[in-house]
C-alpha cells in the first residue's frame, strides 16, 4: 500500500470517529482545510462518497461505515503493537485517555496521578471529564470509570475507589422554620437542588434504602446543576437541599455551615471502578496506569 494511501486513511479515520473536522484536524495537527482535501482526495481515489458533509455535522454514508469497521480496528491493533513495543524500553511510555465524572478525578484518581506522572515521564495522561455513561469504544478512549454496578459485563474493571455514600445535606439557615425531612418521602416537599446527567436523559433520582429496598425519590426544586461541587455551594447557600458524596459534605458538616439527614437511609455504593476493553491489556502504559489507581484498601 503507498504511504500516501495509509496517510489519506488515517486522516478518514480521525474524522469519521470525531464526526467533525475541526476536532480532527487539531488531532492530526494539520489544518481543516488540508485534511478535507485529503478526505476529498481518498473518495475521488475509490470513486465513493464516504462523508455527508453540512454545514453542522458530518455524517458517515454506507460506504463510510464499512471503510471504518473494516480497517479501523487494524490501525487500533498496530498502534498497540507500537505501544507494546514499549516493554523493551527500562520504562513503559505512550498516551492513556480515561474518562470519569468530576468526583471521581477527585476523590479517586488526582490523589494518585500526581506520583505517578513524576514515576513514569514518558507516560501522557489525559483525563476527560464527563459526568454521563459515555461509550468509550465509539468515543476511542483507553478507560472509563463508573461505580461498580455501572460496568458492562462484557468489560474488564479495577476497583480503584473503596465504597461510598450520599449524603442528604441542608444548610441550618435552610432549614429555620421547615420541618427536618424523617423519610425519604418527605423531601417531595423541600426545595431539592437537581443534578442533571447527560447520558440518563434528565435529572437524576436520589436513591435510598428503605426495610432492605431500594427506593428511587425524584425531588423537584428551583435549582440544577450537572455536578456535585455546585450542588453543595447551593446547598452552603441556603438555596435547598443537596444530595452530594460524603467526602464533599464533610468539611462542611464539620464546620457547621451544612446538616445532614435522613443518614439511617443512605446506602453504601460499590466504589469507583476503572473500565475498560480486553485489547487495552497489551499496552505497558495502560498497564502501569491501572496499577497506580488500584484501589489497596
Amino acid at each position: 500500500m503507498a504511504r500516501e494511501s495509509v496517510n489519506d486513511l488515517i486522516a478518514f479515520l480521525a474524522v469519521a470517529r470525531e464526526k467533525n473536522f475541526t476536532r480532527a484536524a487539531a488531532k492530526l495537527g494539520v489544518s481543516q482545510s488540508a485534511l478535507s482535501h485529503i478526505v476529498r482526495q481518498l473518495e475521488t481515489r475509490l470513486d465513493v462518497r464516504l462523508l455527508t458533509r453540512t454545514t453542522r455535522a458530518v455524517s458517515l454514508t454506507e460506504a463510510g461505515e464499512m471503510l471504518l469497521d473494516g480497517v479501523g480496528p487494524h490501525f487500533d491493533e498496530i498502534e498497540l503493537q507500537l505501544e507494546a513495543l514499549t516493554e523493551l524500553r527500562k520504562s513503559p511510555a505512550g498516551n492513556v485517555r480515561i474518562t470519569a465524572s468530576d468526583h471521581a478525578i477527585r476523590w479517586a484518581i488526582w490523589p494518585k496521578l500526581g506520583g505517578f506522572l513524576k514515576q513514569h515521564p514518558d507516560i501522557k495522561v489525559e483525563v476527560l471529564r464527563e459526568n454521563g455513561l459515555s461509550d468509550i469504544v465509539t468515543e476511542r478512549l483507553d478507560a472509563g470509570v463508573r461505580m461498580g454496578e455501572q460496568v458492562a459485563k462484557d468489560m474488564i474493571s479495577a476497583r480503584i475507589s473503596p465504597d461510598f455514600r450520599f449524603a442528604v445535606v441542608g444548610s441550618p439557615a435552610y432549614f429555620e422554620g421547615r420541618e427536618t425531612p424523617t423519610t425519604p418521602q418527605d423531601l417531595l416537599h423541600h426545595n431539592c437542588i437537581n443534578e442533571r446527567l447527560p447520558t440518563f436523559g434528565g435529572f437524576w433520582p436520589w436513591e435510598f434504602e428503605v426495610d432492605g429496598k431500594e427506593i428511587k425519590i425524584r425531588v423537584e426544586g428551583q435549582l440544577a446543576f450537572n455536578n456535585s461541587y455546585q450542588g453543595v455551594e447551593g446547598a452552603v447557600e441556603g438555596l435547598g437541599l443537596a444530595y452530594i458524596p460524603e467526602d464533599v459534605a464533610a468539611p462542611h458538616i464539620e464546620s457547621g455551615r451544612l446538616v445532614r439527614v435522613l443518614e439511617a437511609f443512605c446506602p453504601y455504593w460499590d466504589g469507583y471502578h476503572l473500565y475498560y476493553p480486553s485489547r487495552r491489556q497489551s499496552s505497558p502504559a495502560f498497564v502501569a496506569l491501572v496499577e497506580a489507581l488500584r484501589h489497596r484498601g
